[in-house]
């Protein structure tokens, strides 16, 4: 019986430690994504294609523990780039979340599942995604 619950038990727990991990991205990825929508509701546009467009610093300096990089591109599309040591199977290291605005009647909407307007999909596996973004 222990075995059998082992067995159970064990992927699972490996499976929410990661997803721990992958949501220390998108905590850091707040103040990036005010500034992307703050930008768009000033000059009714989305800038440039990097970081200091939306008066951010360089995206490597954007990291924590689990993430290297923060990352603004084109269209305001935001690019979260996870480190070499999250571990899992498939493996979650160096995989990265997207985060693709939609301006909507005042406001900005965060697809992060590749359905928005860019179509880019997160290189992370769904199984190590938030809910919202599988």
């Amino acid at each position: 019986i222990i075995g059998i619950l082992a067995a159970i038990a064990i992927p699972a727990y490996q499976d929410y430690t990661i997803r721990s991990k992958v949501s220390e991205g998108l905590n850091l990825v707040g103040a990036a994504k005010l500034a992307v929508a703050e930008t768009f509701d000033s000059e009714g546009r989305f800038l440039g294609a990097d970081n200091a467009s939306y008066g951010l610093p360089a995206a490597g300096s954007i990291n924590g523990n689990y993430v290297s990089s923060i990352a603004v591109g084109a269209s305001g599309l935001i690019t979260i780039t996870y480190n070499q040591n999250l571990g899992g199977s498939p493996t979650a290291n160096g995989e990265t979340m997207v985060l693709d605005p939609t301006a909507r009647q005042g406001s900005m909407q965060w697809n992060c599942d590749g359905n928005g307007p860019s179509g880019t999909a997160p290189s992370m596996p769904a199984k190590y995604r938030p809910s919202e973004c599988r």
